[in-house]
Parts: structure tokens; sequence; C-alpha cells
């Protein structure tokens, strides 16, 4: 397994990612973008915002990269990084597959990506990736599994899927929506040849959307690897935008909202990594202070209040504008 480098990782940001959805292509859902990004969102310009970042949290101790298909040039970004330093040879590099990217590096596009679970899209996809990552992808998810998703019954796709993970692929999925519960526990069913095929889970888990948590804990149980994505809830628990109560517990502890919002999720024992999905170095670092925020319990029991019904939560999301 490849978290298991991880274990020999003695600073605390080890169990915080750099996700990469927010610096591959210049539009995403993210509150604040903006400010974040300003005007120049060329191509050149986040392949540099992207290295930046990149050299900021490989310096700060953050050993695991996240891309997928879907995120731009985020692949390319990343692999470009990876071959200007051969030195780097303790990270795990992971991307995902099943999304297609069809923005053209245009914010306003009508349609941004499009899901395709099939075998083809795996085949095709795999190729792609496998053409700017090689032999450094670590881990390769299916992105973003649903209760309806065909990657849950697709037996050819299966096959294919384990015939990956004996070259010493890890394989993994995420997972999206309000039934993420169900999907997580589908999953976890799937086997090929009586054998787990999954070996981690990526879902979308933070103080407003934590009806994952008891599948998330499962899935630990079951010998999953859990990695948290959108623990900012897309920017919702940034500061400006930040509910009263995550600013009174942030004030409290001399901290950033962002910092308390991802200490929350850190004091889950079912949780090995959380991603930042940080657009800006001070972003980035501000993030990871996370480690260092001490919650007590009273503090724990005001930012779960916070929780909506994960219904109205990924409406909301939904509509989320791309800028």
């Amino acid at each position: 397994m490849p978290f298991a480098r991880l274990a020999t990782v003695t600073t605390p940001t080890c169990h915080i990612g750099l996700g990469l959805a927010a610096v591959g292509r210049p539009g995403y859902i993210n509150l604040g973008r903006d400010e974040d990004l300003g005007e120049d969102r060329s191509v050149e310009a986040l392949r540099t915002r992207t290295h930046e970042l990149l050299d900021a949290a490989y310096a700060q101790g953050v050993r695991y990269f996240d891309a997928a298909r879907s995120y731009g040039r985020s692949e390319e970004f990343l692999a470009d990084w990876l071959g200007a330093h051969p030195e780097v040879d303790d990270v795990v590099v992971g991307s995902k597959w099943g999304y297609t990217y069809t923005a053209g590096w245009s914010t306003d596009a009508e349609r941004h990506e499009v899901k395709d679970h099939s075998l083809a899209t795996y085949e095709r996809q795999r190729a792609e990736t496998d053409a700017l990552l090689g032999d450094r992808l670590d881990l390769y998810q299916i992105h973003s599994v649903t209760p309806d998703s065909p990657a849950l019954t697709d037996k050819d796709l299966h096959a294919r899927l384990a015939e990956a993970a004996a070259q010493g692929l890890t394989v993994g999925f995420s997972t999206s929506g309000p039934a993420q519960a169900d999907a997580i526990r589908a999953a976890l069913a799937v086997t090929v040849d009586g054998e787990p095929l999954f070996r981690t889970v990526q879902s979308t888990y933070n103080a407003l959307e934590a009806s994952a948590g008891s599948a998330l804990a499962e899935a630990h149980d079951a010998g999953l690897t859990v990695i948290v994505k959108e623990g900012m809830a897309n920017g919702r628990l940034a500061g400006p935008h930040a509910p009263d109560a995550l600013k009174a517990v942030a004030d409290a502890t001399g901290m950033g909202c962002d910092a308390v919002a991802l200490a929350w999720i850190l004091r889950r024992p079912w949780v090995a990594v959380v991603l930042s999905g940080a657009a800006t170095v001070p972003q980035l670092l501000s993030n990871l202070h996370a480690p260092a925020v001490d919650l007590d319990e009273d503090q724990l029991t005001r930012l779960d209040t916070l929780a909506e019904d994960p219904g109205a939560y990924w409406e909301r999301r939904g509509q989320l504008p791309w800028h």
C-alpha cells in the first residue's frame, strides 16, 4: 500500500494532502476564486501557481498529491513538477478517472466535465494518465461513485481494475452526493475472486456535510485508507463565509477558520489524509496549521451543530457557480 509510506513521515502535516482541483483549470466552484486567482488564468499562470503550491506543500511535509483527468491540466502540471524534482521519491501520487474535462480552458463553458464510468472510458483515461504520470502514479480512483454508478456492477471493469492492482497500482474510489454512505457500503461489497477490490475511499466530509462519517469508519475498519475531500465545503467554511459558530471557535483558538474546520476532521480516528484545496500559498500554509489546533469537547460539540441535511447541502453545492 503506497499510503504505508506516510507512517514513516514524522511531520504532523503528513496527514494533509494537496488536491489540485482548484488550480488545474481556470474555472471551479470554490467561493472567492476571483480574489484567489485574479484575471490571469492562462495555462502557464496556473502551471506556475501549481508548482509554487507543490513546492510549499512538500517543504512543509505534505506527501500526498491528488489530481484527476477532469481537473484540466492537473496531471500535466504535477508530472512537470515531479520531473523537475527527481530527488522527490517519498510522495504518494493519486489521480482519478471517470470524468472528462470539456470546458476548453474556459470559465463559462456550458459543461465543464462529463461523467462516464464505462470500461471504455477507463481504458482511454488510464492511457492518458499513464502518458503523463507513468510509474509515478500510485493510486487510481473511480471519480465520484454514486449508488447507481455502473462502476459498482460492471464485472469486466472490475476484472481490469484487479489486473491493475495485481501489477502494483492501488485501486480506489471517490464519492459525491447525498447518498455517499450508500455508495461507500456498496463499494465495500465489490470483490474479485473473493478479494475486496478497493483499497482507498475519498469522500466529501466536513462540518456542514458529515453524513458519510459512519460509512467511512466502516471502510477504515475494513482496511481501506480514508481520504477526505472538500473539507472546506468549497469555501463555505473559509473566513469570510464561515458560520458564526466556526468563527467563534477560531477566535478562541487563535487560528483561522480553515485550520479549525480541517482540525475538526482530523480528530476522526478513521481519517488518514484530509485534502487541502488551497489555491494560494498563504491559504495552504494556513490550512497546514490544522494539526496544531487543540479543540476541546465543548468546541467540538459546537462545530457538530453546523451539520446540514445532506440533500440541502448538495443542492446548494450544485448551485455554486463555476468561475
